[in-house]
């Protein structure tokens, strides 16, 4: 592996960790160069990813696989004259050209901007007048393409729009780079530590989503995820669930994870199946499997034990807190521990229950080294422990690698975020004598009733204790005396239906499961939560209902 040029890793144990961590940044680092072609250089041979889909396509790459194609790609965007800091949009699902045409973006020094396969024609439009989108990168599928046919008219910086094959209006990526040279020369000017790497589009609670910029260490900042984290070596077979178009896939399935020396496993889907799923880890001996909540909450409906799953040696969960429930079930079928992370599409992860730490269920872990992390009250002041406050990162010792350098264009947010000496990250979370965290839920979502305060993820914890609850969402709902009542909607497992019996059954679990007064007063039954490509619930559209 190529981490052992950038941070240590020879811990023993999580104070170690803490105490001792360094990040070692170079005065210009470049994760094309600097690791893909490295790896080419140093092993050509080295397994990098393995790709395949339901139809039962498979790919094979090593890293002078990736080294050259991307070489190729880079020439062809070259003579688009695509260069240093021309935003590119990526809406390639999980083909495997997404990490070919990231890495020769990167060779360029171009803005590679991530986006999902959903987006619709105004959100086409927004992205490219917001960010100055010159390119597009799309897969050759029907709705997308035609998305993005609607919208050309409106995106006056839009010049050119590549697919995965032929399509009238479009460039085919696939024939072009065909003829392009294997060799390349990297432009005269590259990229500095500072300029911008890439923006991720992302969504709050309020308003349209907003640019999140990251510059050129953002790279070298996921090595803490998945070194330490994923626990990732020059063995590992790793495959994580997350989709192209969101940061997780930064997280999880590109930067640290090939720093690492690991092997990225691509299973390459469009219908999330849990079936499925685990069968594709037994086939490929996945030996590290990262994937939302949502995932594992399907997954423990399965019968596990029918599934060969031994090569499996790590799990782990980001994107919202972990009921317990579900850890203790997908522990007892595969006696796989999973480590929970916590983060935000501005930064990696900051905090997690790394490789020497013994996962507390409900606990998200302690603080990563590389951010220094408080919990504060509504004036900045740390709080103490077991009580709630904000979870900021403090900016005393300087601008931490893997934050976002800026909300690109948006000076209002930036304030908001950046105050008094911190980042505020608008999530909620109390710390318990042993400096494990616990996620409360985001600001907005915190209920506040009879003038008690009730975290939405307790309550769901203990709905999803109940046999009959497959998954759940817990949010407020305006009461003229209470201020505000907990609503739990709630879909249920095979074989259960709605009833009044039912409802009255899942408040008298909850009851007994926490504090009496955190039950849902109000309880939906609904046959799917509505949930982001990324598979976090969306609570403020079943607020808005």
């Amino acid at each position: 592996m190529l981490a052992d040029r950038y941070i240590r890793i020879d811990f023993t144990s999580q104070r170690n960790f803490e105490n001792n961590f360094v990040l070692n940044i170079p005065d210009r680092f470049n994760f094309a160069y600097d690791i893909i072609d490295e790896y080419a250089r140093l092993s050509p041979q080295k397994a990098a990813m393995i790709w395949t889909n339901p139809q039962g396509e498979e790919r094979r790459f090593t890293f002078s696989d990736l080294s050259r194609l991307s070489n190729r790609t880079a020439n062809f965007f070259k003579k688009l004259n695509l260069k240093k800091g021309d935003p590119v949009m990526l809406i390639l699902k999980r083909r495997y050209e997404f990490w070919i045409c990231y890495i020769a973006l990167m060779k360029l020094g171009c803005v590679i901007i991530p986006a999902s396969y959903q987006l619709a024609k105004k959100d086409i439009v927004y992205r490219c007048e917001s960010a100055g989108v010159r390119a597009i990168v799309c897969v050759n599928d029907t709705e997308v393409l035609d998305h993005i046919d609607q919208a050309r008219p409106e995106c006056e910086t839009l010049q050119h729009v590549i697919t995965l094959g032929h399509r009238e209006g479009c460039l085919d990526l696939t024939g072009a780079i065909a003829w392009e040279s294997e060799a390349f020369s990297p432009p005269e000017v590259l990229p500095a530590n500072d300029d911008t790497l890439l923006m991720y589009f992302t969504s709050g609670t309020t308003g349209m989503p907003k640019m999140a910029a990251h510059n050129y260490v953002y790279p070298l900042a996921q090595i803490t995820t998945a070194a330490y984290w994923h626990n990732l070596n020059d063995d590992s077979l790793h495959m994580a669930v997350a989709d192209s178009g969101w940061a997780k896939c930064g997280w999880g399935k590109m930067f640290g994870q090939w720093i690492c020396g690991a092997t990225l496993f691509i299973y390459d889907f469009d219908r999330f199946d849990a079936a499925d799923m685990l069968s594709m880890l037994a086939r490929y001996r996945v030996t590290s499997f990262c994937a939302p909540p949502t995932v594992y909450r399907y997954m423990i409906k399965e019968d596990l034990k029918a599934y060969d799953l031994s090569a499996l040696e790590w799990a782990n969960t980001a994107g919202e807190p972990l009921n317990p429930e579900v850890y203790h079930q997908f522990h007892a079928a595969t006696g796989i521990k999973i480590h929970e992370g916590f983060g935000q599409s501005e930064t990696a992860p900051l905090i997690m229950t790394s490789k020497w730490m013994e996962p507390r269920p409900g606990s998200t872990g302690k603080p990563s080294p590389l951010y220094d992390i408080a919990l504060v009250d509504e004036e900045g002041q740390s709080v103490e422990d077991g009580v709630e406050g904000e979870i900021v990162i403090r900016l005393h010792k300087g601008h931490p690698a893997g934050l976002l350098t800026c909300y690109y264009r948006d000076d209002e947010q930036m304030a908001e975020v950046f105050r008094n000496g911190m980042y505020h990250t608008g999530d909620m979370a109390w710390r318990d004598v042993d400096g494990y965290y616990y996620f409360i839920g985001r600001k907005d979502d915190v209920i506040k009733s009879s003038g008690y305060r009730i975290g939405p993820f307790e309550v769901e914890s203990a709905l999803m204790e109940h046999p009959a609850v497959l998954e759940c969402a817990v949010t407020a709902v305006p009461h003229p005396l209470r201020g505000q009542v907990v609503k739990a909607t709630v879909v249920l497992a095979k074989g259960w239906e709605p009833s009044d019996e039912l409802i009255k059954a899942l408040q008298n679990h909850v009851k007994k499961a926490t504090a009496p007064y955190k039950y849902p007063r109000i309880v939906a039954f609904t046959q799917a939560l509505p949930k982001t490509v990324s598979g976090k619930i969306q609570r403020a559209k079943l607020r808005d209902l």
